[in-house]
């Protein structure tokens, strides 16, 4: 029962590091940070069993973990106001070619990160960006301007997790 008592606490605090730690520090990961990341794992493991170096030791930690994660997973799936709280929501980055300082800031963001992640999507420059949204698990989308029939540009009007009017899909 210790076992199981101290990965719950691992758990929780290891949650915690993870949400602190931010959405792109562990979409891109140097390699570093991977070796961080192996030690940080051995650790726990230390902590967790601490001398126990049983085979029943080592199955109870990993199904408390296994259950933790299981039951995070399923609240977030029955529940959207837990999915909002362990999962986060998208942020707005950019919107109109115009970068969003605030939310770059809160999310440690350089505006050559951006760049960068437009170029490999295919944006040439950030005036083409309708939107640019920070995904949850830290990928950032890109919704490009609309080109209207004379060929200028014009930006969509609402972001792209608004509800559409039956209008805009050709239904009555």
């Amino acid at each position: 029962m210790d076992i199981a008592l101290r990965a719950t606490v691992i758990f929780i605090a290891l949650y915690v590091l993870v949400r602190l730690m931010g959405k792109r520090e562990l979409a891109q990961m140097t390699p570093f940070e991977l070796i961080v990341l192996v030690v940080i794992g051995d650790l726990i493991q230390q902590g967790v069993t601490q001398n126990d170096f049983s085979l029943t030791g080592a199955i109870i930690a990993i199904s408390t973990i296994a259950f933790l994660a299981m039951a995070m997973s399923w609240a977030s799936y029955l529940w959207p106001a837990a999915e909002r709280l362990l999962e986060g929501e998208p942020r707005v980055i950019v919107r109109d070619g115009e970068i969003l300082k605030d939310n770059l800031r809160r999310n440690r963001l350089t505006r050559s990160e951006i760049e960068s992640e437009a170029r490999l999507a295919g944006i040439g420059h950030l005036e083409d960006i309708a939107w640019a949204i920070l995904e949850p698990r830290g990928k950032i989308s890109f919704i490009q301007r609309a080109t209207d029939a004379s060929g200028g540009k014009g930006a969509d009007e609402e972001p792209p997790d608004q509800p559409r009017n039956a209008e805009d899909d050709g239904a009555a």
